[in-house]
This record gives C-alpha cells, sequence and structure tokens, in this order.
C-alpha cells in the first residue's frame, strides 16, 4: 500500500511539473503591478512641485545652455527655444514664490487671449487694422521726420505675445539678441536706436546704423503694401519715401518705426539675408526681456513666408524648466515622423495669421464628451474653429465645450481632495499629501480615428507650490478655441504646409 502511494505521489509530481512546462510564459512570472484603468493615467506629484520649486529659486546666467542641434542637422534653420522665465534680464527681477509667479503668467495670459480675441472679432466682422489709427502712429511720425536651417528655443511666459525665447543674430556682423518665437504674429521687429519710448529688453537695444546689411524698405514695395498698417516718409530725393509700420497687439501692446530689411543668423545655419523685419523706435506693452518678436504665422510677411519655408515644427519645453529644445523649419518638404498623430491643417481666408486644426472631438476618462462638431468649426463668417498658439498658455474652450469637459474631470476625480479656485480655474486639488495620483485621461481628437493623449502634466498643473494643483483648461465667450502651450509641453508640433496637415509626436524634443 505504502509503495502505490508512493507511486501516485510521483505520478502526481510529475504531472505537476509538466503543466508547469507546458503553461503559457506569462503564468511564470509575477503579474506586473496596474498603473490605473485604461482611462487614467499617473500624475507624477512630487515631481511637478519639485521642478516648480527650482522653477522659483533658479537665477539665470548671463548665458543658456543651448540643445544639441545635431538630431535636426536636415533642417534649414534650428535654432534653440527657451523658457521666458529663465531668461537673463538685465532688471534681476524674480518672484517672491510659486503663486505670484503663476498669477502674473495667468495675467499675461489673459491679455494674450483678449489680444487674439479681439482680432478675430475685428476680423469677422469686417473691421481692417488699418482702420485703426492709435496714438502711437501720430507719435511716431511727429518723432520721426532657403536652405536648410535649425536653432533651439526658450519659454517666456511672461510676455503678451509669445512665451518661447530664442537667441537670433541681427545684422552685418551679427549681433545676438533673444526675440520672441510667435506662431500668432506675422510681423517680426525689433526694438531700434533712436528710441523715442523702448521698453527694458535684457540685450543692449539694437542700432541699425551699425549693420551694413540694414536698408530702408520702399513705400511702393510689396512688403510694405502687405502690412496692415503702414504709412509714408518722404526723405528720398526721388521722391519715393521709406516704409513706416505699426503692429497693435489688441491688448496695449504694439510697436511703431521704419520697416527694413536686414540679415539674421539662427542657430548654426547661413545668415539670411533680405528679410523684411520692423525696426521699432516706439515699443510699449508685455514685451519686457526680449529685444523683439520673430513671427512664425501663417501670413505673406512671417518668417516662414519669407524664406518659403515648405515645413516648420517646434517642441516647448515645459515653462518651469531651464532646458531647450528646438524650432526648425526647412525649405524641403517634410518628411514623415514617425510616431506622429497627425490632423488636418486648415487656414481662415479672415485670418491668414493663425494655425486652424481640425480637432473632431475630446475625450475625458477613455470616453468621449457630448460636444457637436460644429463646436470646432469654422462658420460662413470665418467666426470659431480651434487654432494652435504657443503664445497662449492656457487651452480657452468655449464656455459650454469646457463645463462639458470639467464636469466629467470632476466626476473621474471625485476621490481627490478638493481646493478653493484659483484665478481662471475652477477645478483644483489639494494634493499636498500625495507623491502621485491616478486622474483621468484627456486626448484630443482629429478626423481618422487618430488621438493624441496628453500627459497628465499637461493639464493638471501645480498652481502655488504647497501642493495645489488646477485643471489647466479654461472657457471662454468667444467662439474661437485656442489650444495652448501647456497642452502642447513635451511634444513636436510639425506644420507641413505643402500637405496642409499638423503632427504631434509626442517626447520628440
Amino acid at each position: 500500500m505504502a509503495e502505490e502511494d508512493t507511486i501516485a505521489h510521483r505520478l502526481l509530481s510529475l504531472l505537476f511539473l509538466f503543466v508547469l512546462s507546458t503553461a503559457p510564459a506569462v503564468c511564470r512570472h509575477p503579474p506586473r503591478r496596474s498603473t490605473g484603468s485604461p482611462g487614467t493615467t499617473t500624475l507624477d506629484v512630487s515631481a511637478g512641485l519639485a521642478q516648480a520649486l527650482r522653477a522659483v529659486s533658479f537665477v539665470p546666467s548671463t548665458h543658456l545652455s543651448t540643445h544639441n542641434l545635431s538630431a535636426a542637422a536636415e533642417a534649414a534653420i534650428s535654432i534653440s527655444l527657451h523658457s521666458r522665465d529663465f531668461l537673463p534680464s538685465s532688471g534681476g527681477h524674480r518672484h517672491a514664490d510659486y503663486r505670484e509667479l503663476t498669477l502674473a503668467r495667468l495675467r499675461r495670459d489673459a491679455a494674450r487671449v483678449r489680444a487674439i480675441t479681439a482680432r478675430a472679432v475685428l476680423a469677422v466682422g469686417g473691421v481692417a487694422a488699418a482702420d485703426l489709427k492709435p496714438v502711437a502712429e501720430e507719435k511716431f511720425l511727429q518723432s520721426t521726420a532657403a536652405e536648410t536651417i535649425e536653432g533651439p528655443v526658450v519659454s517666456g511666459t511672461s510676455l503678451g505675445s509669445g512665451e518661447y525665447f530664442s537667441r537670433v543674430g541681427v545684422g552685418s556682423p551679427a549681433r545676438p539678441l533673444y526675440m520672441v518665437l510667435d506662431t500668432g504674429s506675422d510681423v517680426s521687429w525689433i526694438q531700434c536706436l533712436p528710441c523715442a519710448d523702448c521698453y527694458q529688453q535684457s540685450d543692449p537695444v539694437y542700432d541699425p546704423s551699425a549693420s551694413s546689411s540694414s536698408a530702408p524698405i520702399s513705400c511702393d514695395s510689396s512688403q510694405c503694401r502687405g502690412l496692415e498698417v503702414s504709412a509714408c516718409r518722404n526723405s528720398s530725393p526721388t521722391g519715393d519715401g521709406s516704409c513706416l509700420y505699426q503692429v497693435n497687439y489688441g491688448d496695449g501692446s504694439y510697436t511703431v518705426g521704419e520697416f527694413i530689411t536686414e540679415t539674421l543668423t539662427l542657430g548654426g545655419s547661413k545668415p539670411v539675408s533680405g528679410v523684411a523685419v520692423g525696426c521699432g523706435h516706439d515699443n510699449e506693452g508685455l514685451f519686457v526681456g526680449a529685444a523683439g518678436l520673430l513671427a512664425l504665422g501663417g501670413g505673406p510677411l512671417s518668417f516662414p513666408s519669407q524664406i518659403s519655408a515648405r515645413s516648420f515644427s517646434y517642441c516647448l519645453v515645459d515653462r518651469d524648466s531651464p532646458g531647450s529644445s528646438t524650432l526648425d523649419l526647412s525649405t524641403d518638404a517634410a518628411a514623415p515622423s514617425s510616431g506622429a498623430v497627425t490632423a488636418p491643417l486648415l487656414r481662415n481666408r479672415q485670418l491668414e495669421t493663425y494655425y486652424y486644426v481640425g480637432l473632431s472631438g475630446i475625450s475625458v476618462g477613455g470616453k468621449m464628451l457630448p460636444i457637436p462638431p460644429s463646436a470646432f468649426a469654422v462658420d460662413d463668417r470665418g467666426s470659431g474653429g480651434v487654432i494652435i498658439d504657443s503664445g497662449t498658455a492656457v487651452t480657452r474652450l468655449p464656455s459650454s465645450t469646457y463645463e462639458s469637459l470639467r464636469d466629467a474631470f470632476r466626476a473621474g476625480t471625485s476621490s481627490l481632495p478638493p481646493a478653493s479656485a484659483f484665478s481662471l480655474f475652477d477645478t483644483c486639488f489639494d494634493l499636498s499629501s500625495r507623491t502621485s495620483v491616478q486622474v483621468p485621461t484627456v486626448g484630443f481628437h482629429f478626423p481618422g480615428n487618430r488621438e493624441l493623449s496628453l500627459p497628465a502634466k499637461n493639464y493638471l498643473i501645480p498652481v502655488d507650490g504647497a501642493g495645489t494643483y488646477c485643471l489647466a483648461f479654461a472657457p471662454t465667450s468667444a467662439p474661437l478655441s485656442i489650444i495652448g502651450n501647456v497642452q502642447q509641453q513635451g511634444t513636436r508640433v510639425g506644420f507641413d504646409l505643402d500637405n496642409s496637415s499638423v503632427g504631434f509626436t509626442p517626447n520628440k524634443c
């Protein structure tokens, strides 16, 4: 009997070993710990707070580290981008704490959105910018008788027009100046001597008389005629006067001066000659720190248009990061980007400056929101639609669309401790006792069932450095939606101008 028990025991042991050896391989390993349901993603609270505190305590040096440009060697022009809050400032002003820094950013962001909205209303309402005659123009008139290139980018969220900066060489010999890079503007300009009224900037004000490549633009040129607001100063013996320009940003900021051609040097690329830029002698507004603006909009006077760029892309580093990424422009056709989520690039004839994207829906927690497609469409008058803007920080959505997103997000975060509203944010949480949390995913959806899932840090952001995080979307009474740079951070956004498409490639900075 004992022998039979021994044989049975051996048979059972052999059977057990056989089952183990033939079972699927995954069964022989311990299961991985779940990071949440498919409709959630992880927010690293500790990392966000640590970076926020470093941003406040960081002291900018006179030189910023630049991005390694070897990865973008095929671009015609590539320059480094940096965050505005890490831009060397001659004033040396730093914010007392992260709460103050956030409030300052949001005030400037509100000014930016007002400017864009005002311009959209004027365009749709049939009021041309040329019909506006600000006092600044009279003041100025009275006081003044194709090869591939690549470079790095910096964030500048304290400016009314543009939040990211780069170092651009202006003139011959090239003078390095910090300039705002702005997809929402068409006219590039720099502050120039003599100054009737110049704001404070990090670099010495540019002197056109010290450049051998500076030349006035005549009044009868196509470049002068392409300006929305211009005037003529008859100073030449032939009667062919020089062109004067004015750009008014709608938030109270403006620049007025002479329209000239100049040579620009971006990154390690060859100098680009004959670029039409404004030489501003009277400049006021929210541009403190930068010497001027490099316009990347869709109009005929923008920098991409002037160099006949067929594509360009940028990646925006986190605005709390001292690191940099790049803006790349190319005169060649855009190469397909592996892993990119593509969407239609649309144009609005009433507003050529802005880049519209064909957004079809938004999801929260893996579920589509009940938003009609008309909420994201441009109507027959040119009103509405969705633009991608590098200068707006927080994504704006029409009130009903925003409320749908907010309510769905609140429903998915009912277990998180709430916090009081903060400035324009009405959905905030006290995460001071957490190191990480699970939150609903937020995704932008485009035609063809394409989805761009946002990292949690791109929509739930710290606002006070003490653990308060808020949903970084905001409502607007205007029909125009704006995808801001907080949602774009860490994603390379590529504009294929030949094929009218926009590509979003995560983690390719």
